[in-house]
């Protein structure tokens, strides 16, 4: 028995579900998202906890178990209170931008990276070099993040690039003299 997938799912107050088709669907302050429920695992709602529940024992059905339970958590945490992730850029003229959807980074290139933003995430960008990715997905949240890392990982000798702002970057000696 999955250590995770046996832990009730506990709704705040404020937080509401509702199991229709195999898809869980929960609203709460920030705003709704939605889980396809798999076959191998039901969903049980008992009073303002959610059970995840086994249909068998294959792989498949044990995989499913914790996996599923750790997705309605994020879910839950997601439209309560919502994810962010912080972004910094470093580097003499690196700077970025926000217009509407659209972010738009100078990081060394011979021309500006533009980015859409997708729907359901927001980017606010302080001074130029402060980022903060935010929405109540945490899958989206991540998966921006890191395609805006992408853009100009940051590199280990001067440090120059996008970064996370808890991220250690090493650093490399350069080239020395004999």
């Amino acid at each position: 028995m999955s250590r995770i997938g046996k832990q009730p799912v506990v709704l705040p107050a404020g937080v509401s579900a509702s199991l229709a088709d195999g898809v869980a669907t929960l609203k709460g302050p920030k705003g709704e998202l939605s889980l396809k429920i798999p076959g191998t695992v039901a969903l049980a709602q008992e009073g303002s906890a959610l059970n995840v529940v086994r249909k068998g024992d294959d792989k498949q059905s044990r995989a499913d178990h914790g996996t599923i339970r750790a997705l309605l958590q994020n879910m839950v945490a997601g439209v309560k209170d919502g994810y962010s992730r912080d972004l910094e850029i470093q580097g003499v003229g690196f700077r970025a931008s926000i217009a509407g959807k659209q972010l738009t980074m100078s990081v060394g290139y011979s021309h500006p990276v533009e980015y859409t933003v997708p729907d359901g995430i927001t980017v606010a960008v302080t001074d130029g070099v402060q980022l903060k990715v935010s929405g109540i997905d945490k899958q989206l949240v991540g998966q921006v993040s890191a395609r805006i890392r992408a853009f100009r990982p940051p590199e280990p000798y001067k440090g120059k690039g996008v970064r996370y702002k808890d991220e250690r970057v090493r650093r490399k000696a350069g080239k020395t003299v004999a």
